[in-house]
């Protein structure tokens, strides 16, 4: 169910959880093109201060795209502005869970102002904050 800007008040939220496969690293660089060896290759990731290959920072925000456009404040959102900040890698094979918070409602353009986090291990990754238009009443 999508949430409208009527319906959603500061501090409602969202959680949704995946693990980071080798398949999914390999599908968003064949889509982009960056296939840094960080991204793709665990001996080349091996010697890196990683150790391990790790999900590239724009797929993990693309993670977050999904939720705030498909499950909260769900179908029919736009996004008018998304910063972040990476805080730590996100190593394939670990389990990523994306959170969002509704932080301020901006009524001049019923706009919601949202923050974003993606947490590995418990720990965060990524933080930053989205700009939303939420879907249109039914």
């Amino acid at each position: 169910m999508a949430h409208t800007y009527d319906s959603l008040q500061v501090g409602d939220s969202f959680k949704w959880t995946r693990v980071i496969t080798p398949a999914d690293i390999q599908g968003f660089a064949d889509v982009t093109g960056d296939d840094n060896p960080l991204h793709l290759d665990a001996e080349y990731a091996a010697q890196t201060d990683f150790g391990r290959p790790v999900a590239h920072g724009l797929y993990i925000l693309g993670l977050a795209s999904k939720v705030l456009g498909r499950d909260f404040p769900g179908h029919g959102s736009v996004a008018v502005s998304l910063s972040a900040k990476f805080l730590r890698p996100v190593p394939v094979g670990e389990e990523v869970t994306v959170e969002v918070k509704v932080a301020e409602k901006l009524e001049r353009f019923k706009h919601v102002r949202i923050r974003l986090y993606a947490y590995v291990n418990g720990k965060m990754a990524v933080g930053g904050e989205a700009v939303v238009i939420p879907p249109a009443g039914e």
